[in-house]
């Protein structure tokens, strides 16, 4: 049985196609009916209805089934005999949000690429809903996510519990609170309830961390002077760092752009029903996944990077 074959059939599978799929491959369309009119001599039976459109038999269904996992398979193969040949080549293809990103890899890529300098790393930023499912589907190795449902399919590790914390620039505080500014930062660099905070202008952001921030609010019957709303958490920390409103960032995000927050921002540690206000962040991969030595190396550097993340608390009180 022809592996290229039965990989092309699992591909038009996922958009059933001709056209569409041909063109996602690179080959032409003739040559892609041809290898499916082959697999389906080879197997004796027809994998596709071509009428009133393409749609999988009751036999391609199951030929899909293991098309899948002969493709998983040999791909593994691939990286066990790049182990036994010591070739140190291979592509990681790993998934994460713009902004983990952006936090975790320019800080372990310069050590990675130095230890494997021929590994071609294939990067897909997206949200966490949609990276589980492209791990599932072998189309990543790797993805860094906010901690779904438990799969058995997946190893699930934890790598942090990412802190929430709110960026107050001390200005604004002063000019909305006065001489009440003093005492509410001793009380909210032990821990911050953001109804303390009220009366500010707000960037809030328009994602699973800004819903939660709303829940606080709402939960105090409070509605924010919302400022700005966006998913872009750059923006928001610029504005508040130019002294506009004030934000909400993650120890993670603040970890990476430590180095140019402005002095006289004051960061408080968000606290919600007494308990500090996180994100947990897991990397998933698939249980049948074959690690290679240059994949196992990706994550040691990784966790190492979280690691060191987790033993940094950035409150501080101006």
């Amino acid at each position: 049985m022809n592996l290229i074959s039965l990989y092309y059939f699992s591909e038009l599978a996922k958009d059933l196609h001709m056209t569409q799929t041909a063109n996602r491959l690179f080959i032409s369309q003739q040559t892609l009916s041809n290898h499916i009119k082959r697999l389906e001599e080879q197997l004796g039976v027809k994998l596709l209805y071509r009428k009133p459109a393409l749609s999988l038999t009751y036999a391609g269904e199951f030929v899909l089934d293991f098309a899948e996992v002969i493709n998983k398979e040999y791909a593994n193969l691939i990286d066990i005999l790049s182990d036994i040949k010591r070739e140190e080549r291979g592509v990681i293809r790993f998934g994460a949000s713009p902004m983990r990103m952006n936090a975790c890899l320019p800080s372990i890529l310069s050590e990675y690429s130095l230890q494997y300098p021929h590994v071609e790393l294939r990067l897909t930023e997206t949200i966490s809903s949609q990276l589980e499912p492209l791990v599932l589907d072998g189309k990543l190795d790797f993805a860094l996510i906010l901690s779904a449902d438990r799969n058995n399919k997946l190893v699930k590790h934890h790598l942090l519990n990412d802190r929430v914390y709110l960026c107050v620039p001390d200005p604004l505080l002063k000019k909305y609170y006065g001489d009440q500014a003093e005492p509410l930062k001793a009380k909210a660099i032990q821990g911050a309830n953001v109804i303390d905070f009220a009366k500010l202008p707000f960037c809030m952001q328009s994602n699973r961390l800004g819903y939660k921030i709303f829940e606080c609010f709402k939960e105090g019957e409070v509605e924010p002077k919302t400022y700005l709303t966006s998913t872009n958490n750059r923006i928001t920390t610029h504005l508040c760092f130019q002294g506009f409103a004030a934000c909400f960032a993650t120890q993670m995000h603040l970890y990476n752009i430590k180095e140019g927050i402005p002095d006289n921002i004051n960061i408080f540690p968000v606290y919600h029903h007494g308990e500090p206000l996180t994100q947990r962040l897991s990397l998933i991969w698939c249980k049948d996944r074959y690690l290679p030595r240059y994949a196992k190396y990706f994550l040691d550097c990784l966790f190492r990077f979280f690691n060191n993340v987790d033993q940094i608390h950035m409150s501080r009180k101006v």
